[in-house]
């Protein structure tokens, strides 16, 4: 069994608005990647976020009280909280220079996910600019998935992560944010193991796993490759959507 990961490289600055599935394939050409039916193309939230006009300048965001206390409490621009609270169902947690919520989408994160590195607006400051996670990732990731397979005759699957921190863990891992036509999770159970046991709870966060992995070639700072593409994924391709990842309250032990 063999898992292919490979990064397309010399991927062009995704410009505001600019459609990004065209994007993908004209570097796919460009890095002589021939598709194959069942190949997996990772995505990342940035671009996406970027192709959707995401990008907002903290110059015309007008702060309420909620968003100047909460600044006041954790030393952020109170611009950029009130774009935090808007983006989120939930505040979580803070402390000094963070905020944990739950984002509109459902899953928790840190900043609901507004990003400022990488992100460069007209004006060239990137101080002034932030970037929005997608309004909806799943949506996202089905027109990327629908283009490929109009342009190509091969049904992929396609899925678009972000960069997110974890409880007791240091360190930033990909998980994913949207999904089209990959299980997001693997139920096992049911299944015996090695030793005729009969697995009981096991469902694995197969998306997620992908997500980390395709995470390894893209980087986290100047690299410039955010997308990659895996194939040999052992499971078959099916319909899912994100929130199958998402623990619900009642059964979160941590809220």
């Amino acid at each position: 069994m063999n898992l292919l990961v490979y990064a397309f490289e010399n991927f062009p600055e995704v410009e505001i608005s600019s459609f990004l599935p065209e994007t993908i394939l004209i570097s796919a050409i460009e890095n002589n990647w021939t598709w194959e039916e069942g190949d997996i193309v990772v995505v990342a939230q940035k671009i996406v976020s970027k192709s959707e006009n995401r990008l907002v300048n903290l110059m015309d965001v007008e702060p309420g009280q909620r968003a100047i206390k909460y600044g006041k409490s954790t030393g952020k621009d109170a611009r950029l909280v009130e774009l935090i609270l808007r983006e989120s169902k939930k505040v979580i947690r803070t402390r000094n220079g963070l905020m944990i919520v739950q984002h509109k989408l459902g899953f928790i994160c840190a900043n609901a996910g507004i990003d400022h590195s990488n992100v460069k607006g007209p004006d060239e400051n990137p101080e002034s600019w932030v970037l929005l996670l997608p309004k909806d990732p799943d949506k996202s990731a089905s027109i990327i998935r629908e283009f490929i397979k109009n342009e190509t005759g091969k049904n992929v699957g396609v899925i678009i992560i972000d960069s997110h921190g974890r409880p007791w863990r240091k360190g930033i891992v990909g998980l994913t944010i949207g999904i089209s036509g990959v299980p997001a999770l693997i139920d096992r159970r049911g299944y015996k193991d090695r030793f005729g046991y009969q697995l009981r709870v096991t469902e694995i966060g197969s998306a997620d796993e992908l997500a980390a992995t395709a995470s390894i070639l893209m980087g986290q700072a100047d690299e410039g490759r955010p997308v990659v593409v895996i194939r040999g994924y052992p499971y078959a391709l099916r319909e899912s959507y994100t929130n199958e990842l998402f623990r619900s309250e009642n059964d979160d032990l941590f809220r």
